[in-house]
């Protein structure tokens, strides 16, 4: 049976952890934030992901690792969205003012139920209730983790809602290609030309700007460095935590990044159909336990690669939207695909 117990929530539920195998790859999934709590290359000895070995580090600790952020991954600015005429205000988790990926009792920290389960693949799906964390409509969504050949791993979600509402989902693992303390040596590709500028508070200001000649061009592989990364030096502890424009709309399924550690040889390839790509160097991960193989988790010790709509585009009228109607089906389609350089 590859369903086990993994410890029980505030509440008293139990959270499962569910074990999956196959070409070349092994997954633990949790059903509470529909978590991948572990994943594992076969000839490499580290996990790919951060991740705590106990329920408990979760819930005390956990700044989203390996969650499903939704119903809106990211920033919405000042808690506040308009819908047909209609303003809604939404939990102020972040900064005491702004919306973070669906509040702070959102999908990601919420308990999931399993739907299917096989050697390669699982089903996990939440009904997320009409004014939720301020959003209007009952939202019904799907994720499907799936090992596939050459070191796949699927993430499919679909949605649908009842009343009109905002449906951005986001897979938010850490990932950490060499088993060392720090990503800041990994090597960074990302097939976007454009970038979203924030502010102080990590808000897109609503400009899009050309990578060319600045330090978020990653159109060419290069290294991962700490370096400033708001050119308005409005906060020097910034690193990189902004969204890549990858295009307008919804796209049929490419790759987008790459990601590869010279230490250890891993590779990972991402593709995807979202018009956006958050990227976040991990400058504020500060885990007072250690994770998964001891690992002590400070500053730049992952990276999140997070295909999505852009963020806070409700706000935004120019950015590709995440409206979802009534009849409608949210879709997306994300694969992250490892292998080694020997």
């Amino acid at each position: 049976m590859n369903i086990k117990p993994f410890g029980n929530l505030r509440d008293g539920r139990l959270v499962h952890h569910i074990s999956l195998s196959g070409h070349g790859l092994k997954a633990s999934i949790l059903n509470y934030g529909a978590i991948v709590q572990d994943l594992r290359l076969k000839g490499h000895k580290h996990s790919l992901v951060l991740g705590f070995e106990k329920l408990d580090d979760y819930l005390e600790h956990s700044p989203y690792f390996g969650a499903i952020a939704g119903r809106c991954a990211n920033r919405i600015s000042n808690a506040k969205i308009e819908l047909d005429g209609q303003s809604f205000e939404l939990d102020r988790n972040f900064l005491g003012k702004h919306c973070l990926h669906g509040g702070s009792a959102s999908m990601g920290k919420s308990l999931w139920q399993i739907e299917s389960s096989s050697n390669t693949a699982v089903t996990l799906s939440i009904n997320v209730p009409d004014g939720h964390m301020g959003f209007p409509g009952n939202l019904t969504t799907k994720v499907t983790y799936s090992l596939m050949p050459l070191g796949k791993l699927d993430v499919s979600m679909e949605a649908f809602c009842d009343k009109v509402t905002l449906c951005n989902l986001a897979h938010h693992s850490y990932f950490n290609l060499s088993g060392k303390d720090s990503i800041l040596k990994h090597r960074l590709k990302i097939m976007a030309e454009q970038y979203n500028p924030v502010d102080k508070e990590l808000i897109p200001t609503g400009q899009v700007k050309s990578v060319k000649n600045t330090n978020f061009d990653f159109r060419t592989e290069k290294t991962i460095e700490y370096t400033e990364y708001n050119e308005e030096k409005l906060d020097a502890s910034m690193n990189l935590d902004h969204n890549f424009c990858l295009s307008n709309e919804i796209m049929p399924l490419r790759q987008i990044a790459s990601l590869s550690s010279p230490d250890s040889g891993v590779f990972m390839n991402i593709n995807s159909t979202q018009p956006g790509l958050q990227v976040y160097t991990g400058s504020k991960i500060n885990c007072p336990v250690p994770g998964l193989d001891k690992m002590e988790m400070g500053a730049n010790s992952g990276i999140a690669m997070e295909p999505q709509i852009w963020p806070d585009s409700i706000n935004q009228p120019l950015f590709p939207q995440a409206i979802l109607r009534p009849g409608e089906l949210y879709n997306q389609q994300t694969q992250y695909i490892f292998g080694m350089n020997r």
